[in-house]
Formats: C-alpha cells, structure tokens, sequence
C-alpha cells in the first residue's frame, strides 16, 4: 500500500513537473457561423450550407490554405440564432491539403440544420465564437470570426458590444450579409458587426449568390500575406490613384497581392447589391493603411490619405 502511494505522489510530481503539450500552431484559426434564422427557409439554409462545402472543395481555397508558413489552418462551424442559441455543426479541424479540406467539405454537408428560429443575435454569436477560440486545440496568431446571416442583430446586447470586446483581443470579425430580406443589411455589417485587423465583409443580394461569394471570402481570409503600410500619396497596388491618394473607379482584378494592414475594416461587393454602390470604409481613426482584398467589386471609391 505504501509502494502504491509512493508510485502515485511519484506519478503526480512528474506531471506537475512536465510541461504542458504545447497546441499545435496553424497559421489561422477560423470560426464559420452560419445564420438558422427563422427568416433562413430550409432552401436558403441548404444554399449556405453547400456554398461552404462547395468552395473547401475549390482549388483556389487549397492554394490559399498552402500559402502560410505552416500550410495550414484550423477551421470550426456553428449554426446560431437567438441569445445562447448557438449549435456546431463541424467541430476544430485542421485542414492541410485537398483531402483534409474535402473531408471538412463533407462534414459540412453531413450536418443536419439543428436550429429554426429564436430570433437573430449577431452578438450571441460572436460571444460564441470568442469561447470557441479560447477553447481550439490548435494556437494562431491570426484569428477570424467569419459571420453570415441575413438580419440585424434584434436579440441580446449590441452586436457592436461584443464586436469591440472580440476585436479588443485581437480578432477580426468579417461578415458576409445577405441582402435578401433587408437592403440595407450591409451598413449594420459594417457599422456594428465587422471590425479588426484586415476586417471586411462581402454583401450579396440573394442567397442564390451566396457560393461564389463566400468562395471570394474564404481565399480573402486564409490567404497568406505580410502586412504592409503605406503612407502619402500613393499605394503601388493600386493603379489608379490621384496625387492625393484617392482612388476611384478600380475594376477587379486589382492585384493578386492582399494588402492586409490593422485597424480598418472595408466594405466589398457588387453593384448589383441593391442597386447600389458599395465602398470600401474605415473603421477606426487610423489612416495611411488599405486593405486589397480577392473580390469580384467592380466599383470601389475609398479615401487614402
């Protein structure tokens, strides 16, 4: 009896004294949450969920994963609606290469809708995101909260509440929201949801382009780039800026490069949106920084100073 104690007090010294498994580094975490809404019907629900699985299965998604440090990234997915109404529908996986990323594709597709209604909280669903990052198996400098959806936040605190907590931890947040139901959907997005490093959101007008968007998105954010700054008149990515640095006017492809720089969080999209145009708009108060994101916007208009 006393061996067994003694072997046990050993035991329990040698696993205080070995250090812990260090988590796995990835060069993004990213967190997909999938709007189940009850404005979200069975058929829109089924068009985000392929559009998912559809683009983990693109090439240019695997190139992007590819193009970090690590070759890497960890990616988990949820479905949420109201306060505390939050569900997984993939757990933390890492994705490495075509097979990993495919594999991730079918999970999507495998995951039944879980959630029908319960009202739309944008900022449950951040809250949800941040413990889902505390708690991933896998450690990134880079980490994204990826939101889609097509309301405004009518349930819980102010999306922008829990979006100047996340981004005050050094997450970005970016958003694609679904003009569908309500037009103006994408200035909530950018005045109360997106934000963070290199932050942006992709609206669209109906879930029937939600595919090649979310595509757009998902290169834009796993794609690896250095940061960048620039200051005066002109950024060399961009072709057509004035002495004073603002451009105008700049039709897609403007590089393939991604300008990614702290603090702003830009608009991109279609003019076919509403009918209307949409800007790339900073979200903080810092200047001489610009973002190029991979997106199919065919009418951009930004001040660079």
């Amino acid at each position: 009896m006393r061996v067994r104690r003694a072997l046990l007090g050993f035991a329990a010294l040698w696993l205080l004294a070995s250090p812990a498994r260090a988590a796995e580094e990835v060069d993004l975490l990213l967190v997909l949450a999938v709007d189940a809404s009850g404005s979200v019907s069975e058929e829109r629900f089924r068009l985000q969920r392929q559009g998912y699985a559809d683009a983990f299965r693109d090439p240019k998604l695997h190139a992007a994963i590819a193009s970090g440090p690590s070759g890497s990234v960890a990616v988990a997915m949820f479905q949420w609606t109201g306060p505390g109404m939050q569900v997984p529908s993939v757990p933390w996986s890492r994705l490495s290469d075509p097979a990993s990323a495919a594999a991730f594709a079918r999970r999507i597709e495998l995951a039944p809708r879980m959630l029908f209604g319960g009202g739309t909280s944008i900022s449950g669903a951040i809250d949800h995101s941040m413990r889902l990052l505390a708690a991933a198996p896998f450690h990134a400098h880079r980490r994204v909260i990826d939101i889609s959806g097509d309301g405004a936040n009518n349930r819980g605190r102010p999306a922008w509440q829990a979006r100047d907590e996340a981004v005050a931890q050094g997450v970005t947040i970016n958003g694609l929201p679904i003009l569908a139901m309500e037009w103006n959907l994408d200035d909530h997005y950018r005045e109360e949801v997106i934000g963070g490093p290199g932050a942006f959101m992709i609206p669209v007008a109906s879930f029937e382009e939600f595919a090649p968007a979310v595509l757009r998105k998902l290169v834009t954010e796993i794609a690896w780039a250095p940061v960048q700054r620039f200051s005066g008149a002109r950024n060399p990515l961009i072709a057509s800026a004035t002495s004073e640095g603002v451009c105008t006017a700049m039709k897609w492809p403007l590089s393939n490069a991604w300008n990614r720089a702290p603090g702003m969080a830009w608009a991109i999209g279609s003019t076919s949106a509403g009918g209307r145009s949409l800007s790339w708009m900073p979200a903080s108060s810092s200047v001489g920084q610009a973002m190029l994101p991979y997106s199919g916007a065919r009418l951009v208009s930004t001040n660079m100073r």
